[in-house]
């Protein structure tokens, strides 16, 4: 019994969902120098963003709750799966930002917003 009791609670880096929750702050980001520290095309662990791709960029407090590099993220309200590609400035705690490709529309758009992720 113990032994479910800890493996439920385990973060998960092989695919699967380990049951984790937490309500953050969600903003957008794009691939534009303007919004990202040098390559705006490479997230903080060398990733080749590409628009289309369903990644975010979390906060480092996030990194210690077990949102580590690949981590599956699903964020209610929106459709599929997320990866964890990137990291935001230090001065950041309990957000995320959702990369939306060269779409400044559509990041501008999003706003800001609470929302809850499962991963």
């Amino acid at each position: 019994m113990l032994f479910l009791t800890l493996a439920s609670c385990s973060v998960a880096h092989s695919g699967s969902l380990s049951g984790h929750s937490l309500t953050v702050t969600a903003t957008a980001y794009n691939s534009v120098k303007a919004q990202t520290q040098g390559n705006p095309s490479i997230g903080a662990w060398g990733d080749h963003l590409k628009p289309g791709m369903k990644v975010i960029a979390v906060s480092r407090d996030l990194l210690r709750m077990g949102l580590k590099h690949n981590t599956r993220v699903k964020i209610d309200g929106l459709p599929g799966t997320f990866l964890v590609k990137d990291k935001m400035n230090k001065r950041w705690s309990r957000k995320i930002d959702i990369y939306m490709g060269r779409d400044i529309k559509a990041a501008r758009s999003w706003g800001k917003r609470k929302v809850t992720i499962r991963w």
